[in-house]
């Protein structure tokens, strides 16, 4: 796992059955793209999150392919219909082949 990536999540913790709710996620990630050269020349190697997914109840809610332009700490918000109490499960994926998750639950009140 890439040192000093985090996650952060952030999802009510109740909405109304079939609500629409907003999400907001945010990685800490250099995001590296692979075309530039360090101070003796080298290129530095790509490293990037290359692909986010969410579900809910093991339901895709939205699934993100991300390419080398994406930029430094990738945060996304979006919009979700909560049609019951669950789990969003978030997972990010690296060029290392590192999976970072994170799982939020959320309640019907």
């Amino acid at each position: 796992m890439a040192e000093g990536v985090t996650p952060r999540v952030k999802v009510p913790k109740s909405a109304s059955a079939g609500e629409v709710i907003t999400i907001k996620t945010l990685i800490s990630h250099q995001m590296e793209s692979g075309q530039r050269k360090d101070d003796d020349g080298n290129v530095i190697p790509r490293s990037i999150i290359n692909r986010f997914t969410c579900e809910f109840n093991g339901e895709n809610v939205i699934d993100i392919k991300m390419e080398p332009a994406m930029s430094t700490n990738p945060y996304f918000e979006f919009d979700a219909t909560v049609p019951e109490a669950g789990d969003f499960k978030f997972t990010w994926y690296d060029d290392d082949g590192s999976v970072y998750e994170e799982t939020k639950s959320i309640t019907i009140g």
